[in-house]
Formats: structure tokens, C-alpha cells, sequence
């Protein structure tokens, strides 16, 4: 969101709060992009603030309640506040319990793992009706074949990706059997480190499909201490996430923060070919 957009985001957030009986004169920014998370004080809590209209709101509170009825590795809404989705001045603002993080905040591949399976578990036994992964690749596409909504896409770009998306959403539908309920986004920026272990965040992206999926979203390590995973259509999955996030980040409406060199460092590395990294080891790289 944009200064003023974010400022009255904010004021929404906490006007809400305090009808609650929060104490929330203090503001702290913890993610700008799409969506505005801001931790307000000193009664800490965690208000997540998007436009008003789109379901998605609604939706990441419905899994979240469901998640963290059966004992899944999530963060909870917080107990104060009515748990449901509040809309105010054009937002839809949600609040969730803040988590403190833990004095060595680094969590191990073996402690990620754990905490995806734990996850993937809970995410077996819950009744949510969510988009297949496959509606994203869709978004992507979509995203790709107009010019209008992807102005700073080269043609030789938009060609790429429009090739990768439509072979890669064939191939891995094909190979695609044995799916479920995903995070849609694990990746290590979605898991805070608590006193009482790892916790997973932002379930707005979930969706529905092969577990490889998720698993193209964490480190090799990460993805070799979960196991049980088809190595061929984990690579596949990994160039799709490739794909659709370059797509993502070229769209004219994207806010996240210097999208369109990220997009761009992404195509780059598509057209090196395999093997395919994950987006935290691209961003680490001096490419």
C-alpha cells in the first residue's frame, strides 16, 4: 500500500481494536505489499489489513480457525477480538495473536520439515473448500497474455513465461495424483520461530494439490528431511513457482517492494535452465 493508503489502513486497524478495549496507541510496520500487517501496542496484537470485497480475508480465517482446532503448527487469531473478518473505511482487517520470536530465531531444515509435516497433517483432516493450485497457474497465465496488465514484460519475456507456465501446468497436472490442502507459500519468510517451535503464517494462499508443490517453496534441505516426495515433479514444481512469481511481479498492480527487478532477476535465471533454485536462495545470490 501506498503512504496514505497504509496510514489510513492503520487507523482503521486500530479504531477497531479499541472498541475492543485494546490498548493500540503504538504502530510498528512488519509487511508492506499487497496487504498491510502491522503490529500495534503495548496490548500487542497483529492486524492484517486488505481491501474490502475480496474473500480472502474470510477465507485465511476460516482455515486458520479450522488449523488451529486440530493442533496445527499456525498463528491463531487473537482471543480478544471478535474472530472474524471487520470491515472499516474499505478494508477488511483481521487480527491474529502476536508471536514473539525466539531470542536465535534461525530454524533448522530439520525443524522446518517437522513443522511442515505437522502441518500437512492437520491440513489432511480439515473441511475447507480451497482453490487448486492449478487456479494460480491460471492467475499467472492470465496475468501474461495481457500486455495491459503486464506493460513491462518484453515480448521475448511474455513468450517465455506464457511457454513455461502452459507446458509446466500440463506436465505436473499429469503427474499429479495423491493431493491435499497446502500452505501454498512455506516458504522460511511464512514461519516464525516461537518459544513453543515454529508456526506458520499468511494461509491466505492455500490451496489444493501435491505436497512437491509446497516443497518447491523451501531449501533442498528442507525438502530432504520431509522426504517422501517424487523428485522429478518437485523440479517441476520448482520452475512453475519460478514462473508464476515472475508473472506475479510484473503485474502493474503488484506492491511488493521492487517487484519488477525481482521479476526480471527471475526470468534471468529461467533462461539458465535447470537446476532450479528456490526464491530464497535467488534472492541470496549476487545475480
Amino acid at each position: 500500500m501506498d503512504g496514505q493508503d497504509a496510514a489510513r489502513a492503520t487507523a482503521a486497524a486500530r479504531g477497531i481494536a479499541t472498541e475492543f478495549g485494546l490498548d493500540v496507541d503504538d504502530a510498528i510496520l512488519l509487511q508492506n505489499s499487497n496487504k498491510l500487517t502491522v503490529r500495534l501496542g503495548p496490548d500487542d496484537v497483529v492486524a492484517r489489513i486488505g481491501g474490502s470485497g475480496t474473500g480472502v480475508a474470510a477465507f485465511e480465517v476460516a482455515i486458520a480457525r479450522e488449523l488451529a482446532a486440530c493442533g496445527s503448527p499456525v498463528a491463531a487469531l487473537d482471543p480478544r477480538v471478535e474472530p472474524r473478518v471487520h470491515e472499516r473505511d474499505g478494508f477488511d482487517v483481521t487480527f491474529w495473536t502476536y508471536c514473539e520470536p525466539v531470542a536465535h530465531p534461525e530454524i533448522s531444515p530439520g525443524g522446518h520439515a517437522i513443522a511442515l509435516m505437522r502441518l500437512h497433517e492437520g491440513m489432511r483432516r480439515i473441511d475447507v473448500a480451497t482453490p487448486h493450485f492449478l487456479d494460480r497457474v491460471g492467475e499467472a497465465q492470465r496475468l501474461v497474455s495481457r500486455s495491459d496488465l503486464t506493460p513491462a514484460l518484453t515480448d521475448q519475456d511474455r513468450e517465455l513465461l506464457s511457454t513455461t507456465l502452459r507446458t509446466l501446468r500440463r506436465t505436473i497436472g499429469s503427474r499429479s495424483r495423491n493431493e491435499q490442502v497446502l500452505h501454498g507459500e512455506p516458504h522460511a519468510g511464512n514461519v516464525v520461530s516461537t518459544p513453543g517451535g515454529p508456526v506458520f503464517i499468511d494461509l491466505e494462499t492455500c490451496c489444493r494439490g501435491p505436497v512437491e508443490f509446497d516443497l518447491a517453496h523451501v531449501p533442498e534441505e528442507v525438502a530432504a528431511a520431509y522426504g517422501a516426495a517424487d523428485p522429478e515433479l518437485l523440479d517441476h514444481c520448482r520452475q512453475l513457482v519460478l514462473a508464476m512469481v515472475a508473472a506475479w511481479r510484473h503485474d502493474a498492480g503488484d506492491q511488493f517492494p521492487n517487484g519488477v527487478r525481482a521479476g526480471r532477476a527471475i526470468l534471468d535465471r529461467l533462461r539458465d535452465g535447470p537446476p532450479w533454485p528456490v526464491l530464497g536462495e535467488l534472492r541470496d545470490s549476487p545475480r
